[in-house]
């Protein structure tokens, strides 16, 4: 299993923390059962977090005409909206909700330029919260494909998700499936997508990051 480079501290300062903490324990109270149940609660948290910080090796998905995926999780919203931060405009947004158990690595959903790109600090609500596209911890990053059509997508911190990494620069161009970032610990990714796009998931639907066909884009 790989581990994404975001990672990297977080399981070093975890280890160190948790090996002391399990050695203190051990060391007064040697192997009783309640020391014995912490060592294994401790292991757990450990692997919990290692585990989170996964990076799959998935051949992106690359069609052109299509959006894929920019997370895995679930498909929690899909409505056409008003998006007045950069498109000003009518669309159809397309929510992913990911769970503290899925892969939180974020990948471009279409090829092309970065023509906008804003962090905005904010609070920390619940991912599946309606108010968590405009009041939480984010980043908005729009992308103009090749055809002309412009994909908005943001990356969104959710109660326990804490940080988000996002590589996205302002006129560079990147290919569909690219790494875009990280949230760290639970999270949402919304996508905003030009009308007439054919959706092609449904609420409640399970989808994988740089493999599942979110939406195909109007010609």
């Amino acid at each position: 299993m790989r581990i994404h480079k975001e990672g990297y501290r977080i399981i070093a300062y975890s280890f160190i923390i948790i090996g002391i903490i399990l050695g203190l324990i051990l060391y007064f109270n040697s192997y009783t059962v309640s020391s014995i149940i912490c060592c294994i609660i401790g292991i757990a948290v450990f692997l919990l977090i290692t585990n989170f910080f996964r990076s799959p090796n998935r051949s992106p998905k690359i069609d052109d005409d299509s959006v894929i995926a920019a997370a895995d999780g679930t498909i929690v919203i899909i409505d056409k909206v008003y998006e007045p931060e950069y498109l000003k405009s009518e669309c159809i947004q397309v929510s992913i909700f990911m769970s503290i158990l899925n892969v939180h690595v974020n990948w471009f959903p279409i090829g092309g330029i970065v023509e906008y790109y804003k962090y905005h600090p904010g609070k920390y609500l619940v991912a599946w919260h309606p108010k968590s596209s405009e009041k939480n911890e984010r980043t908005s990053i729009a992308v103009r494909h090749k055809h002309g059509q412009v994909v908005l997508f943001r990356q969104i911190a959710g109660f326990i998700a804490r940080r988000v990494v996002c590589y996205a620069q302002e006129g560079k161009e990147f290919k569909q499936g690219e790494q875009t970032g990280f949230i760290k610990f639970g999270s949402r990714i919304d996508l905003f997508l030009p009308l007439g796009s054919e959706i092609l998931v449904e609420k409640g639907d399970k989808v994988k990051g740089r493999q599942t066909i979110i939406a195909e884009l109007p010609k």
